[in-house]
């Protein structure tokens, strides 16, 4: 698809298995979209890897932007 023409990147370069039909996408997509998913991760079997992913990003946002370093990088 003409996603693939503007990444930059050789889609020859990828093992087969990787490379998921444009129709599945966009079936995949619109059933997340139906089954109310703000994130729609085709090729993810469960979707509880997300939302553990999800927790642990929340978890870190108040400490990723900070004036000072953290304690374990001051001597």
């Amino acid at each position: 698809t003409e996603f693939w023409d503007g990444s930059g990147a050789d889609l020859e370069a990828f093992p087969d298995e990787w490379i998921m039909s444009a129709d599945d996408v966009v079936d995949a997509a619109l059933a997340g979209l139906d089954a109310g998913e703000t994130v729609t991760i085709p090729s993810l079997p469960d979707i509880s890897d997300w939302e553990s992913f999800e927790k642990a990003r929340q978890t870190l946002v108040p400490n990723l932007s900070r004036r000072v370093p953290a304690d374990r990088y001051r001597g």
